[in-house]
């Protein structure tokens, strides 16, 4: 299983929080990690193990749309920062649509991650 790890910038240190909190249920699943270019930093910077794809803004958002239409992402942790103004919202978007054209789970915010993650 593939997970896709997306986090705006203020939103990052939440992101870290809550996949260090879940890591030993991901390890134990054998869950694969990809991410946005700067999130997997973050990730990496705290001891997770994560393929790192570009920036959101400089197409990460995109790399990671086409792994999905190409059915190799099970599931998306977007935590989305709604009350910013994103350069790259167009491919926030088009990775939202995506999700549900393909019936691709997808948590925006803490509390859906969290169930989503139970129901692994």
């Amino acid at each position: 299983m593939t997970i896709a790890i997306i986090a705006h910038d203020g939103k990052k240190a939440e992101m870290v929080g809550f996949i260090k909190d879940h890591t030993e249920l991901l390890q134990k699943k054998s869950i694969q990690l990809i991410a946005t270019g700067t999130t997997g930093s973050h990730l990496e910077r705290a001891g997770l193990d994560v393929e790192k794809m570009e920036s959101g803004p400089m197409g990460g958002d995109a790399q990671i749309a086409g792994r999905l239409v190409e059915g190799k992402i099970d599931m998306v942790i977007f935590f989305r920062d709604p009350l910013g103004k994103h350069p790259h919202e167009v491919d926030v978007s088009m990775l939202m649509r995506l999700c549900d054209v393909h019936n691709i789970p997808l948590a925006t915010n803490h509390a859906a991650a969290l169930r989503l993650i139970q129901t692994l």
